[in-house]
């Protein structure tokens, strides 16, 4: 996707980049026997979470959706802002065991739980980019002017 706005640029580098960590941990969570070793990687994904999405997730809700309800894209706001409560309930329960899982304090049972929530978070999450890039991001390209791109742009990367 070729975005013409820096706000589409910015958070089209950031889904890339989650999507490179989910499918590590993807892989960790699948790969038989290997989870227990990727206590590290398990940590990075839930301070991930815990620091870019959040941090994403609250730009969009501040600064984006209420200018897609403006705009007549009230529908796709209401939808992104559901998928993100959504996701964060299962942050509620991932983030313990992911900071757990870093300091080598989970048992079995914590792992199995920690593999359950990670993949569920990985669909969730996933499934979210996919419609933020082929859905908000052109949207946002045509919607946003040259001087509320730079604003929002400048906002977002010194937040």
């Amino acid at each position: 996707m070729d975005q013409r706005r820096q706000v589409t640029r910015l958070l089209d580098e950031e889904h890339r980049t989650n999507l490179s960590l989910l499918r590590r941990v993807e892989q960790a969570l699948t790969a038989p026997d290997q989870a227990r070793g990727q206590g590290d990687l398990m940590a990075a994904f839930g301070r991930q979470f815990e620091q870019e999405v959040s941090r994403h997730f609250e730009f969009e809700e501040r600064d984006l959706f209420p200018r897609l309800n403006d705009c007549g894209a009230g529908d796709l706001a209401a939808l992104l802002m559901e998928e993100h409560d959504a996701i964060r309930a299962v942050a509620d329960d991932l983030l313990p065991l992911a900071r757990a899982a870093g300091a080598g304090e989970l048992d079995d049972p914590g792992w199995a739980a920690l593999k359950r929530n990670a993949l569920e978070m990985i669909e969730r999450l996933t499934a979210h980019i996919d419609k933020e890039t082929l859905a908000l991001l052109p949207v946002l390209d045509s919607l946003l002017d040259e001087d509320t791109d730079r604003d929002l742009a400048f906002a977002y990367s010194t937040a």
